[in-house]
């Protein structure tokens, strides 16, 4: 009984720190960022150029265009986290609309540029830390970094930098200047908040459900576990699992072993620097 409370509390308590996040999100993009024309990446800078292009509302676009990410997340990451991110995209784009009418806070472009770039990363870096995600790129960049070479970040600045250009052509160069430090801001925020935009995490679960639990990681999020055999001074032989997982996968991650077994023992720790080829398929 207790147990399915906390199960139901935990939810209650990610949804309402997801609207907190999208809130403090919107307030960035519109009182901060594109009252100067400063833009944020992914489909949010997108949206923003084409807000600017055909004066149709930001919210509008930012929902349209994030549905076939929300149909990839779906089948990557699977229905929890799509339900999260699809909660978190509607709140974000309504908090943009409660936003919209209000004066901007300030009038000089590097002040809206940092403040912000630091609320944007505060907001993100809740709502990712919570399970959800309010920008599709971040779902297709997951999903080409398990089919090449390049990590989740390198992929996402890779499409980052070209909207900035684009904005470059758009706005003037200057603005796409203050874009792309808005950009590093916020990266660096959410690396504080929840965890680097580049940066793996190494995570050991020990359990007694190794095989079961391993295959589900696999079936959800493609990434292979190394099993190792482990014995405890009171518990017994146990199956120890290692994987290394990115951030928006960390979630995900986490709910699989609670589901699975809720006496799992899990740490998570950051992981500076890996050499070597990831393995992303299981041998034929």
């Amino acid at each position: 009984m207790n147990n399915k409370r906390n199960i139901i509390l935990k939810y209650i308590y990610s949804y309402f720190f997801i609207t907190v996040g999208a809130a403090i999100a919107a307030f960035a993009i519109e009182e901060f960022l594109i009252a100067k024309q400063i833009l944020d990446g992914g489909i949010v800078g997108i949206s923003i150029i084409l807000n600017h292009l055909f004066h149709i509302k930001l919210s509008i676009f930012i929902v349209i265009l994030n549905i076939p990410f929300l149909i990839m997340g779906l089948k990557l990451m699977g229905k929890t986290f799509a339900f999260k991110a699809t909660y978190a995209m509607l709140v974000f784009s309504a908090f943009l609309v409660v936003f919209e009418e209000m004066q901007e806070v300030t009038d000089d472009p590097l002040l809206a540029t940092v403040y912000g770039g630091v609320f944007l990363g505060l907001g993100v870096g809740i709502i990712m830390r919570s399970g959800g995600c309010v920008d599709g790129i971040d779902t297709v960049s997951l999903l080409l970094s398990k089919k090449t070479q390049f990590s989740t970040g390198q992929i996402i600045l890779f499409f980052n930098l070209i909207i900035y250009s684009c904005a470059g052509l758009i706005f003037g160069p200057d603005r796409a200047l203050y874009s792309l430090l808005a950009y590093f801001i916020t990266s660096k925020v959410i690396d504080i908040v929840e965890t680097g935009l580049d940066q793996g995490k190494a995570v050991m679960i020990i359990t007694e459900n190794g095989e079961r639990i391993a295959d589900t990681i696999y079936r959800h999020l493609g990434r292979t576990v190394t099993l190792l055999q482990g014995e405890g001074l009171i518990s017994g032989k146990k199956i120890v699992l290692y994987c290394v997982v990115t951030r928006i996968e960390l979630s995900e991650l986490k709910r699989i072993v609670q589901d699975d077994d809720g006496s799992a023992f899990m740490t998570v720790s950051d992981v500076s620097e890996i050499v070597g080829k990831h393995i992303k398929k299981k041998k034929e």
